[in-house]
């Protein structure tokens, strides 16, 4: 495929729409396997376009949100196609979230209803309870006991419903989801993406780069709700006709490989979608499995820079190699990466054909090979804004290009080298945290005076969360009653891995903690 012959989409564009039609021709192949069992293409229509009559009938209208706070299962696409479906905009929510990151979100979106997993209502109802909501209905998949009067099982909301005829009449423009990104004081920032973004990172990335096909199998360790995970485990499948592999618990290696054995639905993934932490894991696993027990033909990674020893590593063992790139929530997905056939381990690869990339320098001015620069992305999947957050919109999406704020180093054969970041987020295990909103938890604690928290490799050269703090004058307190602390106020991947008590911190003259000072400091052995 030459990307620059990719149509864009037609003036009337519904995504959900556009992915039922791609399909219209296998109603009975396999769409998506989960721990229940097998939803076909047909059933998944049909089912999320009862779920959009049912949204309208319920009082949503056309442009409101809903928050879809979901488990991986095959509920999900059903609730997000059939919310997109009608019109409706669902605003993926990530499952990670404190009750507190939860009732900002929802209030924040103003969403009208709630589409929630079973497990997930206890977090929900807590969230709730914390008021100022426009929730009107919850709607549950697969409860396990009574639900209470403002809240039904998703079986019964659509059991009345007619499958709606017709798509809502949405433009390539129109709103089609919301996604939410880790904002640098903690609170996080809403991403208004269009019908039409992810058609083209299906188009220009799931086809050109992947080159998934319908007897692919697909199965990502990243969840739904992520940028990421949306395209690997919906979007880019969908768009080939391919299956894919859901998988509600968290991705440890034990969990993974057994769907890469085939042991849930009889289904060995060929494309898997992970992060460097995650291979990392899988590597060190006594129960890796050998080659002749996967059926890979490719791996995604995303989310951190893979360190060039992993990716080697993995293809050793199994014969295919990691295509490592960058995305991000703003662009909905990987927007540079390395090629099938054509891997520089170490780098992040090279732009995706339909987007351009910039290095520029602290005045704008484009920086030259070799020297490091802030990255600038133009494409066609990007956000529109964040929400209500006007200043954050200027910053990011800077007219048809989009700040990144990942530092890179262009190399003479065209790939980019990952350089750090422009400001001090952390990606930790692919998800990024704030150092402010764990450095203002840890200070919450009585012994503690000061603290600061920055990114340290591991033996693996894996960004970790590390803290450093000055404890109060006769305070004292052990290294696992803060990380202790800190898990019982944040959601739980925020914790310090590691920790270190120190006199003081280095700062500025005016006060300023510099952070890297204590980067370039020698662990304590």
């Amino acid at each position: 495929m030459n990307p620059t012959r990719v149509s864009a989409p037609p003036a009337v564009f519904n995504f959900a729409q556009h992915l039922f039609a791609v399909n219209a021709s296998r109603p009975k192949k396999a769409a998506f396997v989960d721990d229940r069992g097998t939803l076909a293409y047909g059933e998944l229509a049909d089912r999320a376009r009862r779920v959009a009559a049912a949204l309208l009938a319920s009082g949503v209208r056309r442009e409101e949100r809903v928050l879809l706070l979901m488990h991986d299962s095959c509920d999900w696409p059903v609730c997000f196609l059939g919310a997109m479906y009608a019109g409706v905009v669902p605003v993926a929510v990530n499952t990670l979230l404190t009750a507190d990151d939860v009732a900002y979100t929802m209030q924040h979106s103003r969403s009208q209803a709630a589409l929630v997993s079973d497990a997930l209502l206890p977090l929900l109802r807590e969230a709730m309870a914390q008021g100022r909501h426009e929730i009107k209905g919850v709607v549950v998949s697969h409860p396990s006991a009574a639900l209470p009067d403002d809240a039904q099982s998703l079986a019964t909301f659509i059991a009345s419903a007619k499958p709606l005829a017709e798509p809502a009449a949405t433009g390539p423009d129109d709103i089609g989801f919301w996604l939410y990104s880790s904002g640098s004081t903690g609170r996080p920032k809403g991403a208004v993406h269009t019908h039409a973004n992810p058609y083209w990172t299906a188009e220009l990335y799931g086809k050109h780069i992947l080159g998934l096909t319908e007897a692919d199998i697909c199965f990502s360790a990243a969840k739904l709700f992520f940028a990421y995970g949306l395209g690997n485990g919906l979007s880019f499948p969908l768009s080939a006709g391919a299956t894919v592999l859901l998988m509600a618990e968290r991705p440890t290696p034990e969990a993974t490989f057994k769907r890469w054995r085939g042991e849930v639905g009889g289904a060995k993934p060929t494309v898997f979608f992970g992060a460097p932490t995650g291979f990392a894991g899988m590597l060190a696993s006594p129960a890796l499995p050998a080659r002749s027990d996967v059926a890979l033909r490719m791996c995604s990674s995303a989310g951190e820079a893979l360190p060039a020893e992993l990716g080697e590593r993995f293809r050793d063992h199994y014969g295919c190699d990691i295509i490592d790139g960058i995305g991000s929530t703003e662009m909905l997905h990987v927007y540079l990466s390395n090629l099938p056939g054509r891997v520089r381990y170490g780098t992040t690869g090279w732009p995706v054909p339909g987007y351009e990339i910039e290095l520029r320098d602290d005045d704008g001015h484009n920086v030259a090979d070799g020297e490091t620069g802030d990255l600038y992305v133009k494409g066609p999947s990007a956000a529109l804004m964040y929400w209500a957050n006007r200043d954050k919109s200027r910053e990011t999406f800077q007219g048809a290009w989009t700040k990144s704020g990942d530092k890179y180093v262009r190399n003479e054969d065209g790939s980019y080298t990952y350089g750090g970041r422009s400001d001090d987020m952390l990606k930790v295990s692919g998800i990024y945290v704030s150092p402010f909103e764990v450095e203002s938890t840890l200070m919450q604690h009585a012994a503690v005076l000061e603290a600061a928290v920055i990114g340290a490799p591991d033996d693996e050269g894996l960004t970790k969360t590390k803290a450093f703090v000055v404890l109060k004058s006769g305070a004292t307190v052990t290294d696992a009653e803060l990380k202790a602390f800190v898990k019982e106020r944040l959601a739980p991947y925020k914790y310090p891995r590691s920790i270190e008590f120190v006199a003081e911190l280095p700062k500025t003259a005016t006060g300023k903690i510099q952070r890297y000072k204590l980067r370039d400091l020698k662990p304590k052995q």
